[in-house]
């Protein structure tokens, strides 16, 4: 019976057959603009400014603090970052599956994430270890945004559309890392000022994704029951259909491993590897982040309908994984600012043709729309995950080969990723 029931619910499209199609191709004639708005807001509600202040002004406040230790620092907060995220990204994106109020079931973990209390107390921290404590706060409100935000997709936008919204998510998630990294170069002289600032645009984007995305209440879904079979089926590894999806979540944690070893020490790779001053380094990190932003919006633009065009969405991810394994073969062989900046051309095409097309390949592959903010928190655990292992072997491979180590390391894990994805079989 669940056989049939599989059947009856598949979309056969130009990339495959999709069965967890909650709003079906007639249902939804025409592109949804304003869901396709709130969903270019969505990752610079999260991402962009708790990323960027966790990426390049943290590291800058530790190194203020404690210059013989930063490293360390810099490590031991994105490892338990992570495992907050870890944790609470794949809770709330459970929970959210499963909640049914008068405001929609994303709505209230997204609101409940806006909370910006924490980064500003982090801003006023003179301690590492009160720093650290306090992230994981911010990153358990961060993780609440990210679990429940990313499903509206499965939720509100048909098969035939998920290409084309999913490019107007990656077009932001790349803005989001790069467009704020940039923003918050700017404030390496003032790190406070800059928190701040970081915990206002939360804020205020998060409000202006809400008024767009327009989410109903869900009063009339069937109420779940907790017993054994739904624990199962809503907070639990899907065992159903599921080949592909784990090939798609391996292959994003690989991904992730590769780009987070190299941008988490960007800072100390331009100031201690290369031998710049931190002057100099804010600069360098301007032109990087100009570069990942301008060419990787521009991929995502461009990779979006071409793949749609060609009926491919998987080809894409796998071409945008190794490429970023290639770009670290420069900085790997030249310490010079200019190789971080072939890096950065190389990696921003990457990561531009994978943000726009990922999307729509991991909604293809889900095991069931019900439980989407689930199955897709699983997916968002990869990526924290994957920082965390990341950051962790980064700070031991500093500690004990020095930067170069690092690029090594990450070519080997974008090898990996992109074969990972490679043997995913339900998508073209």
């Amino acid at each position: 019976m669940a056989k049939k029931d599989e059947e009856k619910d598949a979309v056969k499209t130009t990339v495959g057959v999709v069965t967890n199609a909650k709003v079906k191709d007639e249902q939804q004639p025409k592109l949804p603009w304003m869901i396709s708005s709130a969903m270019f807001l969505a990752p610079l509600c999260w991402y962009g400014p708790i990323g960027s202040t966790r990426s390049v002004l943290i590291p800058q406040l530790f190194a203020q603090l404690d210059p013989a230790h930063k490293v360390w620092a810099v490590g031991i907060l994105a490892t338990i970052a992570s495992i907050t995220g870890a944790v609470t990204n794949l809770l709330f994106g459970a929970l959210s599956d499963v909640t049914r109020t008068r405001f929609g079931k994303r709505k209230p973990y997204i609101v409940l994430g806006t909370i910006a209390i924490s980064l500003v107390l982090i801003a006023n921290m003179k301690s590492i270890v009160a720093i650290i404590a306090i992230w994981i706060v911010a990153a358990a409100a961060e993780n609440a945004i990210a679990a429940a935000i990313y499903p509206q997709i499965s939720d509100r936008v048909a098969p035939k559309w998920r290409g084309t919204v999913s490019t107007f998510y990656g077009v932001g998630f790349i803005i989001a890392q790069q467009g704020f990294a940039l923003l918050a170069a700017q404030f390496l002289g003032n790190v406070k000022f800059g928190i701040y600032f970081m915990a206002g645009c939360t804020v205020v984007l998060a409000i202006i994704h809400e008024l767009l995305i327009n989410e109903k209440g869900n009063l009339d879904e069937p109420k779940v029951k907790f017993d054994k079979d739904s624990l199962k089926k809503y907070f639990f590894f899907p065992t159903h259909d599921a080949r592909d999806f784990y090939l798609a979540l391996f292959g994003k944690f690989f991904m992730v491993v590769g780009s987070t070893i190299v941008t988490t020490f960007l800072l100390f790779i331009f100031t201690d590897y290369i031998g710049q001053s931190t002057g100099q380094a804010g600069t360098s990190i301007s032109i990087f982040s100009s570069i990942m932003l301008f060419i990787g919006v521009f991929f995502a633009l461009v990779g979006g309908p071409l793949a749609d065009k060609l009926g491919r969405v998987k080809a894409p991810v796998v071409i945008a994984t190794f490429a970023l394994g290639a770009a670290a073969l420069f900085p790997l062989f030249v310490k010079e600012p200019w190789a971080m900046f072939a890096y950065a051309v190389i990696a921003a095409f990457g990561n531009g043709l994978y943000n726009s097309v990922d999307g729509a390949l991991n909604m293809d592959v889900l095991p069931s729309s019900d439980t989407a903010g689930k199955d897709l928190g699983l997916i968002n655990l990869a990526n924290t995950l994957g920082q965390m292992l990341g950051a962790m072997v980064a700070s031991a491979i500093v500690e004990a080969f020095g930067y170069g180590a690092i690029f090594i390391f990450a070519i080997g894990m974008e090898l990996i990723g992109g074969i990972a994805i490679a043997m995913i079989k339900r998508v073209k």
